[in-house]
Parts: C-alpha cells; sequence; structure tokens
C-alpha cells in the first residue's frame, strides 16, 4: 500500500464531535478529507450516514464502527475517535464512546477489504479496546490499529480444534453476556429450541458439531466481528467443536461439504440471506441478524446445541443437490417469517425478475413506435413475416389478406416492425417470468420449472398477471411441499431435477385447466372491462391512489405493487392501461425530482449530506428511479414520505385526467416520444413536483429537524 491505513491525523482524542450520529461521521469524514485520501467530505460520510440508518454499528465494549464504500475514497482508510461525549450508535450496551470510520474505495480490491476486516475482529478483544481507552497520545493509537492490521492471520483448525475462523486473543465473554441478558426477550431464533439441553448436553461431555455463516450489508465488518464472537466463544467450550463460514466483501473460504454433512446445527448469522444455502438443507437451524452473533453469541451457541438434540428444531428447507448452480440470495426465503411475510417477500422477488423483461419489451415497442409509426402496430406481424431486408415494404401492406396503408415506408417502416417484434417477445414471458420467480423466491431452484409452466397456462387461459401470481404461489408450495418429502438416497438426486419440477407442473397445470382457469380469466376480463369503462371522476380517483402508492415507499412492496398493476396491462396495448402506465411512471418521477429542487431552493433546511445527494437526485427522477428519494425518506420519514404523497397524487389525478398515455413502462423523460400527449405527461409531473417541494420546504421550516439543527450548530461553531 502507498500509505498506512491510519496515521496520527486521523485519530482524534477525547473529541467533542457533537450529540448526533451524523455530526460525528461527518467530523471523522473531514479527518479523511484533510489528509488527502477522500475528494469530498459529502461523498464520504453521505453512505456511512445512510448504511448507518439502515442499522446501527453500535457494538459490545461501547464501541461504534460506521463503514462504507465510497467513490469519494482514494484509499482504504480508517479514522478514529475517542467521544468526549458519548453518542447513540444503537450499541447493545449503551452509547459509543469509540467510534472508528471505516472507508473503503468504491472499487477497492480484496486485500483492502482484508484489511479492513481484521480490525473489525480485533474489537472482540478486551485488551486492544483497554488500550484504545487508555492511550494518551494519537501514537498509541495508531501502533495499536497497525499492529492489528499487520498480525499474521493464525493457520485454520481443523475441526477437532474447535475453529477454522480465528483472530489474535480472546473474546469477552463478558460483553456478549451482558447483551444476551438484555435482548434476550427480542430474539429472533428458533422457539422450539431448549437452553435446558445445552446444558445437559455440556455436562454430559458430548461435543457438537456446528457450522456456521455470517454476512452484513456491505460485507466489511459486521461479518467478521460476528464470526470471531461465536468462535472466541466457542473456543472457551469443550462441548463444541465450530466452523464458520464468512460471507463477506473479501476473500472467503467457503465451508466444506464433508464438514456441512457432519454438523449437527446450523446457525445463519446473516443481514443478506445465505449464499449457496442448500448446502445446509435438512440441519436444524438458528437464524438471526449478524448483529445478535456478535452481541449475544453464547446464548446462540446454546441454542444450537438445543437444536441439534430437538427431533422437532426447525430446519434448513430445500433439497440439497451439487449438480446445479447456486439460488440467487433472492430466493433464500426465511422459513422463521410468518407466512403473510413470506408470501409477500415472494411477490415481489417475482416482480423484481419480471421488471427486466417489461423495461426490455417495453422500451423496444416503443422504439418500433419512434421508427415505424403507430399505425405499424396494425401490421407489425405481417411485415417482419413477408419483408426483409433486400425486400422492404412500401406504404401499401398486405395484412391478412387485406391491404392496408401505412404512414411509414420502406427501411423504417420494416426496422420499426422488427423491434416490436421483439418487444412483443419479451413482454410474452412477463406472467410467466412473475409465476417462475414467485415459484423461486418459495421453493428454490424446483419451482421456477412449474412456475414458468403455470404462467404459461394462464397467459393461454387469458388468466393475466392474476393468474400468474396465483400459479406462481401455487407452484411454489406444492414445489416446497413435495421438497420435503423423505425419500430413499438413490431417489434424492433426481428430487430437485426431475421428480418436484414434474410433479409440480403436473398439479398447478391440472389445477389451472380443471378448476382455477375459467375463474381467473373473468375476474381479469373483468378488471380489463372496468379500466376500459373509466372516464372522469373514476380515472382522476384511480390517478389519485396510483400516484399515493408510487410515492409511499419508493421502490417497496407498495410502489412495487402499483407498478405491477401498470405494466401487466401494458401487454393488451388498450388505451386505458396505457394512462394507467403513463400514471403510474409520472408519479414515480416527482419524489426524487422534488427533492432536488427543495435543496436548491432551502439549503440549510437538509443536512450537508442531503444536500450533495440533491445535486443528482433529479437526473433519477427525470429517469423513474424512484429510490433517488430513499436517502432523503430514510433520513426524515415523517416529513419527507408525506409530502411526496401530496406530489404523487396531484401527478397521478392530473395525468388521469388528461387521458395521458404511454407505450413504455420505464425511461421516464427519455420515452417522451412514446407518450401523448407529452404536453400533458410533463405538466402533470410539473405539477406535481411543486406540490412536493413546496410542502417538504413549509414541513422542515415550521416543523424543524432536530438532528438538522444540532449539525448546522456544530458547523456554526466550528467557523
Amino acid at each position: 500500500m502507498s500509505s498506512p491505513i491510519i496515521t496520527t491525523d486521523l485519530v482524534a482524542l477525547d473529541a467533542d464531535f457533537g450529540s448526533s450520529v451524523d455530526t460525528v461521521i461527518t467530523e471523522l469524514a473531514t479527518l479523511v478529507h484533510n489528509t488527502g485520501r477522500a475528494s469530498d467530505i459529502d461523498g464520504l460520510a453521505q453512505p456511512a450516514i445512510e448504511r448507518e440508518n439502515k442499522a446501527g454499528t453500535g457494538v459490545p465494549g461501547k464501541v461504534a464502527i460506521p463503514h462504507c464504500r465510497s467513490e469519494a475514497v482514494s484509499e482504504p482508510t480508517l479514522a478514529f475517535a475517542r467521544l468526549a461525549k458519548p453518542v447513540d450508535f444503537s450499541g447493545p450496551d449503551g452509547d459509543a464512546e469509540l467510534v472508528f470510520l471505516i472507508a473503503a474505495p468504491a472499487d477497492g480490491g480484496k486485500a483492502h477489504l482484508r484489511i479492513l476486516s481484521k480490525l473489525a475482529r480485533a474489537l472482540v478483544r478486551d485488551d486492544f479496546l483497554n488500550t484504545l481507552r487508555e492511550a494518551t497520545t494519537a501514537d498509541e493509537i495508531v501502533t495499536a490499529v497497525m499492529e492489528v492490521i499487520n498480525a499474521e492471520k493464525p493457520r485454520k483448525k481443523k475441526p477437532a480444534d474447535k475453529s477454522t475462523t480465528t483472530s489474535a486473543g480472546t473474546a469477552t465473554a463478558a460483553a456478549g453476556t451482558a447483551a444476551a441478558a438484555s435482548q434476550s426477550s427480542a430474539s429472533t431464533s428458533d422457539a422450539d429450541t431448549d437452553p435446558k439441553a445445552a446444558t445437559e448436553q455440556q455436562s454430559s461431555g458430548k461435543r457438537t458439531r456446528i457450522v456456521a455463516v455470517t454476512a452484513c450489508p456491505t460485507g466489511i465488518a459486521h461479518t467478521y466481528m460476528a464470526a470471531d464472537a461465536l468462535t472466541q466463544t466457542a473456543d472457551k467450550r469443550d462441548d463444541i467443536e465450530l466452523l464458520v463460514e464468512t460471507q463477506g466483501s473479501s476473500n472467503n473460504e467457503p465451508l466444506a461439504d464433508a464438514d456441512i454433512d457432519a454438523a449437527d446445527a446450523v446457525i445463519f448469522a446473516t443481514d443478506v440471506g445465505v449464499r449457496d444455502k442448500e448446502r445446509f438443507a435438512g440441519k436444524p437451524v438458528i437464524e438471526s441478524g449478524v448483529k445478535r452473533a456478535i452481541n449475544e453469541p453464547s446464548v446462540m451457541l446454546d441454542e444450537a446445541v438445543a437444536a441439534a438434540n430437538n427431533p422437532n428444531a426447525r430446519k434448513v428447507s430445500g433439497t440439497k443437490s451439487n449438480s446445479t448452480p447456486s439460488a440467487s440470495a433472492d430466493a433464500e426465503a426465511d422459513a422463521g417469517l410468518g407466512w403473510g411475510k413470506r408470501i409477500q417477500q415472494a411477490v415481489m422477488t417475482g416482480v423484481s425478475y419480471m421488471v427486466p423483461f417489461v423495461a426490455a419489451g417495453g422500451l423496444l415497442l416503443a422504439l418500433g413506435f419512434l421508427f415505424g409509426g403507430a399505425d405499424m402496430a396494425n401490421g407489425w406481424q405481417a411485415i417482419t413475416t413477408n419483408y426483409s431486408l433486400t425486400n422492404l415494404p412500401g406504404h401499401e401492406v398486405d395484412v391478412d389478406g387485406t391491404m392496408m396503408s401505412f404512414e411509414r415506408a420502406g427501411f423504417m417502416l420494416y426496422f420499426g416492425a422488427v423491434l416490436f417484434a421483439i418487444g412483443q417477445a419479451a413482454m410474452s414471458f412477463i406472467v410467466a417470468a412473475l409465476s417462475g420467480f414467485i415459484a423461486f423466491a418459495l421453493a428454490g431452484r424446483p419451482g421456477i420449472a412449474p412456475g414458468f409452466v403455470g404462467g404459461a397456462i394462464a397467459v393461454t387461459l387469458d388468466a393475466g398477471f392474476i393468474g400468474g401470481l396465483v400459479t406462481g404461489l401455487l407452484a411454489g408450495l406444492v414445489a416446497m411441499w413435495i421438497g420435503q418429502w423423505k425419500v430413499p438416497r438413490w431417489l434424492g438426486s433426481l428430487m430437485p431435477v426431475v421428480i418436484i419440477p414434474l410433479l409440480a407442473s403436473l398439479v398447478v397445470g391440472l389445477a389451472m385447466y380443471l378448476l382455477l382457469g375459467a375463474p381467473l380469466a373473468a375476474i381479469m376480463e373483468g378488471l380489463q372491462n372496468w379500466l376500459s369503462s373509466m372516464s372522469g371522476s373514476s380515472a382522476v380517483l384511480l390517478g389519485i391512489i396510483l400516484g399515493l402508492m408510487m410515492c409511499f415507499d419508493l421502490g417497496g412492496p407498495v410502489n412495487k405493487a402499483a407498478y405491477l398493476f401498470a405494466t401487466a396491462g401494458l401487454s393488451t396495448g388498450d388505451q386505458a392501461s396505457m394512462e394507467i402506465m403513463a400514471a403510474v411512471m409520472a408519479a414515480g418521477m416527482v419524489p426524487p425530482i422534488a427533492l432536488s429542487l427543495a435543496t436548491f431552493l432551502r439549503k440549510s433546511l437538509f443536512t450537508p449530506a442531503e444536500q450533495e445527494n440533491g445535486k443528482s437526485a433529479w437526473l433519477l427522477g427525470l429517469s423513474f428511479v424512484s429510490e433517488g428519494a430513499i436517502p432523503f425518506a430514510a433520513a426524515d420519514p415523517f416529513r419527507v414520505i408525506p409530502s411526496m404523497m401530496a406530489g404523487g397524487a396531484v401527478t397521478g389525478a392530473i395525468s388521469m385526467a388528461l387521458s395521458v398515455g404511454s407505450h413504455a413502462p420505464h425511461g421516464g423523460i427519455f420515452v417522451l416520444f412514446a407518450i401523448s400527449p407529452a404536453w400533458g405527461y410533463l405538466l402533470a409531473i410539473a405539477a406535481g413536483v411543486a406540490v412536493s417541494a413546496v410542502t417538504v420546504i413549509a414541513v422542515k421550516q415550521f416543523w424543524p429537524n432536530r438532528a438538522i439543527e444540532e449539525a448546522a450548530g456544530q458547523r456554526n461553531v466550528a467557523a
């Protein structure tokens, strides 16, 4: 590396960095900027604050480790502050006194992240924390940190030695025990486990083999701290053999199949799902977020021992197979969730996988209209079938025995028809993709085939996207049920690739043709007729509802439900469906643009990080990326979200009142050529943006945000 990861210029001892998380992070980011390692203070502080808003980074020992990867960071850097006034980072044992800002370049290599993870692992050691607390100079801090960073990684122990994941020193058992006492009531692990069984297990002298997986969203710090907290706690016990797999950002070695097969129980301490989860199928499992493994490792180990001895303990679902690729993280349904939540997540997974088909297909349809003209849609099949680059069509084309006249001719008409044909092919998959990936989210890979089959049948029977939702859920539940059958070992290898897809497809197909197809088709027809009949106040009311939904959670389940409603009807090509699509897309563009405008108009009402974010949010809004408003909403939801919903409702109402229609499902202002009337679309967006911007400014002005006021006060003092 060109320079040490921490220097004395990056250390602040007994510093007063204010009383809020945002000000502490901003001050630490300032230290990094002042050393020339970050090009912009807010460019570093904002990602770290956003990460903090998702989940506090406080850990046992009154320590906090805000961290992020940022384009503003030029090299991996640690900034440290020993605070004169502790600040609440949501730690398990009170406000944080010691704070490390871990800053990694956005494109940093894995070697950089391995260095950062070493620090995270050292934070579970009492001796290291004591050194940080007792140091009298910045040099002592730098020396202690560099000793940790430069320490050689111990060799991996064999199972008999109880651990693969190690770090120097011993863990602090007191912090884990105290956190366990304070958080046991909020435990998210399996209720069937019995701590008494763990005590009996320990006294019997029998060793329980446990494997664990740890993972956090960024994969920098909590991933490795959880691994070491579990490992070092297990090292002190004679009744456990523990192996840990870290699924973080640095170089991680997966658990061997033989070690997994020999395990008596599994611990999943993750916030982002488990990669290749099917490797653990059938094993008793304890699941929680990654922070619980840091805060109460001993309790989790006791629960794993109890689960290993409980024949009724919850087990990892699915069927183990080494012949197929690993499932996506979206397929890792949490078996500990309630059925309502699991079904909601499955539907959202289906929508997320469907969107690329919709976006690609819809934009290609729009480009087809751009090149070939709007009337080309009436004869695109005949044009693509009967003509070629060497035989271009004229204005008159024979369409099913009838001569039809088209506005354009030659290459433009032919090329437009080809684009339209490709778009239609992509759009024809949307119901099948929705159904297939809903089933995938519930049952993993064995659910994909029956889900796609069910979706295709739904299209054949005119059951539309409602049929796709039903077949996806049915296929996933049936495949999941079949996957739980106890079968002979020789048949087990055939289950995920032959038996489950075959039987689940048969069940779904028979159910659709014999029972569900006709009723679902009738519901879909009624919905389409209702949409086609909308006019006047009823259309405006629908626009208001869709606008509110699009701005409620900015890319979350409610937003996605409105988007699914719009895109599912777009393939029909009727005017009502295109008007709904236009209202949804216009309303979804409002929040980022409005918030960007508000930061320019009243800069003082927003944090420096929000001001920086506002510089690019307008472009995200113009592109129909509602998520551009999430940083604002996450930091100040009670002011931002209602303000955005007000503007979204106005936009949806105006769009529907003016009968604005869109042939494109995505693209925002950049597909204006596919929207008619374009002036009505722009007017609706402008009105919504104005309402949201004025509202959010007014709310922030008359109902001030205390965190922003504190940040402003700190800046004034510094000045």
